[in-house]
């Protein structure tokens, strides 16, 4: 069983890193700003503890957004820090282009991604690209600042080395992670590694073939090297992070380099599937701040109320939903911020929205339109109940103010892979049956429906669709599932304000990848934009 809790506490700069320690937990963040003029690699380094702590940093850099919470220092500009971080604009690139949410915010050219309309100065787009690279480059100082060469120069113990070998390997993991994120959305990138000397230089561009290739090789080498799944402490990798990366992007092989690779899908699916890892019993536990007790989460990205405060992050996924007749202290937070809904189309998903039948639907209607005439008009389209600042007996969150949410984020969890199992099966990836994957899909609708009323008998491609989107919505699937059917884009499916009107319309297929953001491409002369922009 995974150690309760990870925590960050002592933050300091190194190059573009600052320290979080991690000692027993991950859930705790006191900042004590230092001098960076006064910091150096040799410096930070004098002390063991410090492997450990500039990787919490790396961790860090999926849900924090600077070097002072909730704001102050951030790590990226060119944009309000509370919208910078990692998880809050992943989930906007993943989510808003797509059926699932839209948000009534004005902001800049925040419309544009659900009208999907996007362009290369975009500086939404910009700024997930930039997270993207920021965190890259983290990942890269890192491995370069622990080579056996480096430790055994600094005179480290052996217990030092052996620590540092998983330290490199969880690095290594969160740097995959990265550029599947750069693949999925960008696709034609720069790519920079630590072999890549420190200094002024223009990163060539890689293409997708070459990328797929480095993250799978990437991933295969250190599948030896990470800790057994579910043995390392929470929030941090293991073997079934990496076996899950794996298995989503193989699903995704297809698009990507136009070679199926559903049968090596299967093979990490079940991988996992074989781990230990059971399904939650009450789906909604999944969204609470005692998410962390679920043997269901494969990987999450971890959060504390007090002591990792961010205007991103799980702060926005509980207030941003929340507006109308809507109470704060419902979802254990001071109040709502009247931005994301949902669509109609996506609503129809499910025979019976009440929740009352599939517990999966969690659609707030009390003074909402189904119907979103005026897409910032937060009334017009069903609000979500999905993620709360509670735990399962409706206590809230460690902040007394209500501002700041403990719920951590789960990126992978069992029910995905369970899907992305039947549907490889599905498209003639060998290894696997279909008996087994039906087998998974009712154990999933038994959950959201207590008991077998909601169980097929057969599974075609576009019930797993429909089927991914009741179970995952809201968890960062939905653009690449949609690409993956060929849905994203085009006029085949249509929902409410795709292409900008209110039925929704076309719209062209190059929207399926973002730009490389304008202002890269100028800086850059070895990068091409992306066809279309």
């Amino acid at each position: 069983m995974k150690n309760k809790i990870l925590r960050f506490p002592v933050l300091t700069t190194l190059l573009f890193v600052f320290l979080l320690n991690f000692s027993a937990c991950l859930k705790d963040l006191d900042t004590v700003p230092l001098d960076p003029e006064e910091i150096t690699s040799a410096s930070v380094y004098e002390d063991p503890a410090a492997y450990e702590q500039v990787l919490a940093k790396l961790y860090a850099g999926l849900a924090l957004s600077g070097q002072e919470g909730p704001a102050g220092r951030p790590d990226i500009s060119g944009i309000d820090e509370g919208f910078s971080t990692y998880l809050r604009q992943y989930w906007k690139a993943q989510e808003l282009p797509t059926d699932e949410a839209v948000i009534g915010w004005n902001d800049g050219t925040l419309p544009d991604y659900h009208f999907q309309r996007w362009t290369a100065s975009n500086e939404f787009v910009a700024a997930m690209y930039y997270r993207i690279f920021y965190q890259i480059s983290l990942c890269n100082e890192y491995l370069r600042e622990t080579t056996d060469s480096k430790l055994s120069d600094r005179g480290v113990s052996d217990q030092i080395k052996a620590d540092v070998a998983y330290f490199r390997a969880e690095a290594r993991f969160l740097r995959a992670l990265s550029y599947w994120h750069a693949l999925d959305m960008f696709e034609n990138v720069p790519f920079v590694t630590e072999s890549d000397a420190v200094g002024s230089f223009l990163p060539q561009q890689t293409n997708a073939a070459n990328l797929f290739a480095y993250i799978e090789t990437e991933l295969k080498a250190i599948e030896t090297q990470l800790k057994a799944p579910r043995s390392n402490q929470l929030g941090r990798a293991d073997q079934a992070a990496a076996w899950t990366l794996l298995a989503k992007l193989y699903l995704n092989a297809e698009v990507y380099i136009g070679t199926p690779k559903y049968t090596d899908c299967i093979t990490y699916c079940k991988k996992v599937i074989d781990a230990g890892y059971t399904l939650e019993p009450e789906y909604a536990k999944l969204f609470r701040i005692d998410n962390t007790e679920s043997n269901e989460i494969i990987f999450s990205i971890r959060f504390d109320g007090n002591r990792g405060r961010t205007w991103g992050g799980m702060t926005f996924l509980v207030h941003a939903p929340i507006g109308g007749s809507m109470v704060g202290a419902d979802f254990g937070v001071n109040g709502g911020w009247g931005g994301i809904r949902t669509t109609k189309q996506f609503v129809a998903k499910f025979d019976d929205p009440s929740g009352e039948t599939d517990a999966r639907a969690m659609f707030y209607t009390t003074g909402q339109s189904l119907e979103i005439d005026d897409i910032f008009n937060f009334t017009n389209g069903y609000a979500m109940t999905k993620y709360k600042n509670v735990d399962q007996n409706g206590n809230p969150g460690s902040d007394a103010s209500g501002n700041w949410v403990d719920t951590d984020f789960p990126m992978f969890r069992l029910a995905d892979v369970l899907l992305m199992y039947a549907e490889a099966v599905k498209r003639g990836g060998a290894g696997g049956d279909e008996a087994t994957a039906l087998g998974y899909i009712n154990n999933l609708r038994e959950r959201a429906y207590g008991d077998n009323s909601g169980n097929v008998s057969s599974y075609d491609l576009p019930f797993i669709l429909d089927e991914r989107a009741r179970e995952l919505y809201w968890e960062c699937h939905r653009r690449t599932d949609l690409r993956r059917f060929d849905l994203l884009t085009g006029g085949a499916y249509l929902w409410a304000w795709k292409g900008g009107v209110k039925d929704g319309v076309a719209t062209s297929a190059h929207l399926n990848l973002f730009p490389i953001p304008a202002a890269d491409v100028i800086a850059n002369p070895n990068l091409d934009q992306n066809d279309g922009y």
